[in-house]
């Protein structure tokens, strides 16, 4: 039920929003569940940068799917479409250039 509320809510938000602000909500959220997955599932790789590769390299659908998980957390569907966007070649190469500098910096 408060799943349900709360997703309601946010759909009343998105829907009182400017195009560019829906997308920034729907990101920030999206954002929210993807942290939660690159800290379970990647161990070692800086978080900060392997989320703005994944959130940068999802389609719209997968950035809205992501959000909605925000509200009820992260599920097996949820780790998989992170998964899929993380092994993407854009993504790849994204993680290259800004992870890798990342990680080289924490002496990790």
């Amino acid at each position: 039920m408060r799943a349900l509320v709360t997703s309601l809510c946010l759909a009343g938000l998105l829907a009182a929003c400017t195009p560019a602000d829906r997308d920034q909500v729907t990101r920030s959220a999206a954002r929210s569940v993807v942290s939660r997955v690159v800290v379970q599932q990647f161990p070692g790789v800086p978080v900060q940068p392997a989320i703005d590769c994944i959130i940068d390299n999802a389609t719209t659908p997968e950035l809205v799917g992501l959000a909605s998980d925000a509200v009820t957390g992260p599920t097996a569907a949820t780790t998989e479409v992170v998964t899929r966007i993380a092994s993407r070649p854009p993504t790849i190469q994204c993680l290259v250039g800004q992870g890798l500098p990342a990680l080289l910096r924490t002496g990790a």
